[in-house]
């Protein structure tokens, strides 16, 4: 279990830094400049995957920190 929590820990830091910056939404945010702040972007290709994957890791890592914490 826990071998499988940190493969899930590490992947999931991996993955989260392959995506790409959307920074700029809370720089406008603090600044005050949110013309585009609520602007629909959708994802495609690649970038959809990586947050395919992301979401999923994320839900594998929550799940076997619960699993874990009942036993």
């Amino acid at each position: 279990m826990q071998i499988a929590l940190l493969i899930i820990s590490i992947l999931l830091i991996i993955i989260v830094l392959l995506q790409s910056g959307k920074a700029e939404g809370a720089a406008q945010i603090l600044s005050g400049n949110s013309s585009e702040l609520f602007k629909n972007r959708k994802e495609r290709g690649s970038e959809l995957v990586i947050t395919r994957i992301t979401m999923l890791l994320g839900f594998a890592f929550f799940v076997i920190c619960l699993v874990y914490s009942f036993m």
